[in-house]
């Protein structure tokens, strides 16, 4: 936060649709800004990347219907330098290419904002390329032009000169021109375009929703017809005959699958990069967000206590990354933690752990509670067992205490660690429900009973047809209760394990 002047805007350009596809710079300012007024080109992915407390603002605009005119998008711009002393207005595809942002920076310029521009990848040359188009090739094309077909050919105020477009030699590259595309075609044809050019188009380019359709000059307003919308990409020229031969790559296991992700907004983006990764059209709708706990002072003295223990045992991911976050406020080094063994519910945990350079002394191989506690009598032997031995017991508030009272059981001297805490997220700033509910799904993961719980709460409708996918038998038993049997459950119960256990599903 800024205390006087104005802060710094950063007009950065998040790329053509693949969160990946941002620049390190980009993302770097993304990271740690404290502010973000995003569009809605900006794949969602990118706000899981914020830090905690970033605001986010929407001023999206797709298709005529904008959450905020561009005037008034200028004044926030202004309004949030005076506020934050990082702000970034994070625009789809490149700030300067069709985006208006030459406009926000003189709007800044004039209120004496100090701004600068993080370049973008456009879609203008992404959107073909991620078909097989190449732009240039050298035989075939060594020069391009790229225009908005948003303007109306013909208009008495349209700064497009059609019949010169028509003449420039090389490839044609339309953006934002969909909705008025048969009308441009045609003006191209009797502006003395040949009609029988090759020609594409591309909707939601370089993303696991991309899809695309290849004809003519001629024929391509009638190929799109009901089968492509906006946000796309236009190409008219000899390079579109190459995409046959540069187009022609092994789908990948899971293209054509949109898949919801129901994990906490910090967490979703691991799960959805991974599912990503293997074509999935994925949806990040969180349910449930992590917050301290009701009791801090508790949480705090129990870390300033930890060195003191014999054991530490970590119930999840989360619980040993707040834990680590409160220690390292107090201690300076891992190795004030002392000589304590550590136990971990999970792969998950213990990969967490290995963050901090521990390895797990006890940890079952699927994880559940049940599996720590016979992991712990079977390998009793090697410690001395558990009786009359301290422990600090990491966990989450609303965990169940299964580990509690059997280690109890076995004469242990258990003292808890509550870490965090689990509530509903009331959040929705990317619209995944709205498109949840208008576009369906072909599957729903829940990686805990929590997720499950506050779903469910949500009491959005199960799309017809729609798969379910638990991550172990805890989440699947919570499912049952409000009945819903999961068609795919991972066996190891870890994200590793789910994955690939919803591709196996959908490869049947």
């Amino acid at each position: 936060m800024k205390t006087s002047q104005n802060g710094m805007v950063h007009l950065v350009g998040a790329g053509p649709g693949d969160p990946e596809l941002i620049t390190l710079k980009g993302l770097r300012l993304l990271e740690s800004a404290d502010c973000v007024v995003y569009d809605a080109l900006a794949d969602a992915a990118l706000l899981s990347r914020c830090k905690p407390g970033c605001e986010k603002i929407y001023v999206g605009k797709r298709a005529g219907n904008h959450a905020l005119p561009q005037e008034q998008i200028n004044e926030l711009l202004i309004s949030c330098a005076g506020k934050y002393a990082s702000t970034v207005r994070l625009k789809g595809g490149d700030p300067y290419i069709f985006g208006r942002g030459s406009e926000e920076a003189l709007a800044l310029l004039a209120a004496g904002v100090p701004f600068h521009v993080v370049p973008g990848i456009t879609s203008a040359i992404a959107g073909p390329a991620s078909i097989g188009i190449p732009l240039t090739h050298r035989g075939v094309c060594s020069q391009f032009t790229v225009f908005t077909g948003h303007e109306m050919p013909g208009k008495e105020e349209s700064s497009l000169d059609i019949p010169a477009i028509a003449a420039t030699p090389g490839t044609k590259v339309i953006l934002m021109g969909m909705s008025r595309l048969r009308g441009t075609l045609q003006a191209l044809v009797e502006a003395g375009m040949d009609a029988a050019t090759p020609a594409a188009a591309v909707q939601w380019a370089t993303t696991p929703r991309q899809k695309w359709v290849e004809a003519t000059l001629g024929s391509l307003a009638d190929a799109v017809e009901g089968v492509l919308g906006s946000p796309a990409v236009v190409v008219i020229g000899d390079v579109v005959s190459l995409r046959s031969q540069l187009g022609a790559a092994k789908p990948l296991p899971l293209a054509g699958k949109r898949i919801v992700v129901t994990r906490t907004r910090e967490q979703a983006s691991g799960l959805a990069s991974r599912l990503s990764a293997l074509g999935a059209d994925v949806l990040e709708l969180p349910t449930i967000k992590i917050v301290p706990p009701t009791d801090r002072k508790d949480f705090a003295a129990a870390v300033v206590d930890s060195p003191h223990y014999d054991w530490l045992v970590f119930s999840s991911p989360n619980g040993v990354k707040k834990f680590f976050e409160a220690f390292f406020a107090v201690y300076e080094d891992i190795r004030e933690l002392g000589g304590a063994r550590i136990a971990a519910v999970g792969p998950g945990t213990a990969a967490e752990l290995k963050k901090y350079g521990l390895m797990v002394d006890v940890m079952p191989a699927k994880a559940v509670a049940e599996e720590l506690i016979a992991e712990f009598d079977r390998k009793g032997d090697e410690f001395g067992g558990v009786a009359n031995v301290t422990m600090l017991w990491v966990h989450s508030e609303k965990g169940r205490d299964v580990i509690y009272k059997e280690l109890m059981k076995r004469q242990a001297i258990v003292d808890e660690c509550i870490a965090y805490n689990t509530v509903p997220e009331t959040e929705d700033p990317t619209g995944a429900r709205a498109r949840l509910v208008a576009e369906g799904a072909d599957l729903i993961t829940f990686t805990s009973s929590s997720t499950v719980q506050n779903f469910m709460a949500l009491n959005l409708p199960l799309p017809q047809g729609c798969k379910v996918a638990s991550i172990g038998p805890v989440t699947t038993a919570t499912l049952k209760e409000h009945g819903l049997t999961p068609d795919a459950e991972s066996p190891v119960h870890n994200i590793e394990d789910l994955v690939q256990t919803i591709v196996k599903h959908f490869g049947n």
